[in-house]
């Protein structure tokens, strides 16, 4: 079941970006009177398609094969790789007829669409949600440093006291992809009495998209806890734990905070233990069983202060806009170190079955909605990359035909369309593959 509400909202997310992103097309090549045969979701391949129904000039259905859509104007070679219309004179309705900044429009319009709708859900999530984070000065005791950030050096107990020699406000800024992708990132560290900065290595993006990291913390902060709410049924409810309690000892280790509490019960994996407990400022003690998980069934109540905060339309657009091009920030810088050869292409780049994964196997709204906003500003970035077949292969050629004021052979457009769909199904087919392996 986890794995059809992944395919579900993976296929549903890309149903809505897709078509929207071929309307961009669409809208300017009719308002242009430009004739458009094919509007399609997915891909008629060899002709086989789910429904389709024709209004006025144009075909509108969805194909079976779920890798994205199409829109098929008359005169532009495409995927398709229709080319009878070369052995006729231009028509006025067909796009090489058309001036060449009308047919720019035509080709920028998906990237457009897509732009805005990633601008116009961020916008939406921070207008609904607000922002609530941990500052910086709330870890007041240090970080937990789970596996791999202890393999970059980091230890439980450190301070993070800068990020490349500036102050930072959030306790999550120390992870962001900004920094870790920003060559020579370093961190400020307080270790007990020294202070001493650590380096970021190059190619630290690579263990963090290793699978086996794939679903692990990096860092936490140390933070002292009491009992949230108690699991019926579970160990905490039997012993006698109720919400509000402080856990102070197990048998005869002392607990300070949550990370120690993981620790000792992790030794205590299916035993019984003593907890002594502080209730209203009295300590009693109580007998549990530890699961063989090393959990008793309760929920932690960190006793650090968030800050949360709700923001008007005018505050969201604009704190909305930033969080989307910020996206495109990241994965320019990702693709700067792929191209370098600082990130391995084999654990960063993902095809379908990983995209799937990240949405979950639970339907969560505002999990699906961040993540088709991602996907937007992720896609206007890929097409906008110069490779034939991609609107930014089209636009690279129409700059230069505007600034050329000479256009490109029809043979020309045809090969470099045969080369871009080749270069395309290559990276498909190695992302499917590099999906397979990891999930295996």
């Amino acid at each position: 079941m986890e794995g059809l509400i992944m395919a579900a909202q993976l296929i549903l997310g890309l149903s809505i970006l897709v078509t929207l992103h071929e309307l961009g097309h669409f809208i300017p090549a009719r308002l242009f009177k430009t004739k458009v045969t094919k509007f399609f979701l997915f891909f008629d391949a060899y002709g086989f398609k789910l429904f389709s129904f024709k209004k006025g000039e144009t075909e509108y259905g969805i194909g079976w094969l779920p890798l994205g859509g199409y829109v098929k104007i008359d005169g532009m070679i495409d995927e398709s790789m229709d080319k009878e219309f070369l052995n006729s004179e231009p028509k006025p309705w067909e796009f090489r007829s058309k001036p060449a900044w009308q047919r720019l429009i035509i080709m920028v319009g998906g990237v457009t669409v897509n732009l805005i709708t990633g601008f116009v859900i961020f916008i939406a999530l921070t207008y609904y949600l607000g922002e609530s984070y941990l500052p910086a000065s709330e870890a007041k005791y240090g970080i937990v440093a789970h596996e791999l950030a202890q393999e970059l050096g980091l230890k439980t107990g450190d301070k993070i006291l800068k990020i490349n020699n500036k102050s930072y406000e959030r306790f999550s800024d120390p992870i962001s992809p900004d920094v870790l992708l920003e060559s020579g990132s370093f961190y400020t560290i307080n270790r007990k009495d020294s202070i001493f900065d650590l380096y970021i290595p190059s190619d630290f993006i690579n263990k963090m998209a290793d699978n086996k990291f794939k679903n692990a913390s990096f860092l936490d902060p140390i933070t002292t806890f009491k009992v949230g709410g108690v699991v019926p049924g579970k160990a905490a409810e039997k012993a006698g734990l109720l919400k509000g309690d402080k856990i102070i000892f197990i048998d005869s280790t002392k607990i300070a905070f949550f990370h120690e509490l993981q620790a000792a019960l992790s030794e205590k994996k299916g035993k019984d233990i003593t907890l002594i407990i502080n209730r209203n400022n009295e300590n009693l003690n109580l007998k549990a069983s530890v699961s063989p998980e090393g959990k008793l069934g309760f929920e932690v109540e960190s006793e650090l202060k968030y800050n949360s905060q709700k923001f008007g339309l005018l505050e969201s657009i604009g704190k909305g806009t930033v969080k989307a091009f910020s996206i495109v920030t990241i994965q320019f810088k990702g693709f700067k170190k792929l191209f370098t050869g600082e990130i391995d292409p084999s654990k960063s780049l993902s095809g379908p079955i990983g995209m799937a994964q990240q949405f979950g196997g639970t339907w969560d709204w505002v999990r699906f909605w961040t993540l088709t906003g991602l996907i937007s500003m992720v896609l206007a970035f890929m097409n906008l990359l110069p490779i034939p077949a991609l609107d930014g292969g089209h636009v690279i050629f129409l700059l230069y035909e505007i600034i050329a004021r000479r256009k490109p052979s029809d043979k020309f457009y045809e090969s470099a369309q045969k080369i871009g769909m080749a270069l395309l199904m290559a990276l498909m087919v190695y992302a499917v593959f590099n999906d397979v392996l990891k999930f295996f």
